[in-house]
């Protein structure tokens, strides 16, 4: 069973930086989908960053352009996001999640209910 693990949440002014890391174990497949969503309480699970493993394509959500980037060590295993100019509206749970890979240069961008494995999240809270 994959097992994904975050950390690196918690609190940060804004204008600053995070970074958040997601130990992945068990992916069976040789590429795979490794994502950043985010949520807070009574919104929609909203995507953050995506990366496909095989092909190192990047996307990111709208909210994250220009001030985040994602980034993947395949020697240990984790992805992490790297998140710049802080926002109060950026504070929520951050989950990683992941989605085994079986067709070569798939499009990692889609919506939460497409990913099949989850972190427990962390939280990124952002404060004036």
């Amino acid at each position: 069973q994959v097992r994904l693990t975050e950390s690196g949440g918690g609190s940060v002014q804004a204008g600053g930086s995070l970074r958040l890391s997601c130990a992945a174990s068990e992916l069976t497949t040789r590429d795979s989908c490794l994502a950043w969503f985010r949520q807070v309480p009574g919104k929609e699970r909203e995507g953050v960053a995506y990366i496909n493993t095989g092909t190192d394509d990047k996307k990111y959500g709208d909210s994250a352009k220009g001030r985040f980037r994602i980034w993947e060590d395949k020697g240990k295993n984790e992805v992490y996001l790297q998140m710049d100019s802080l926002r109060l509206d950026d504070s929520a749970t951050y989950y990683c999640a992941a989605l085994p890979v079986y067709i070569y240069g798939l499009d990692c961008k889609a919506n939460s209910g497409t990913y099949k494995f989850w972190g427990q999240g962390t939280q990124v809270t952002v404060s004036s």
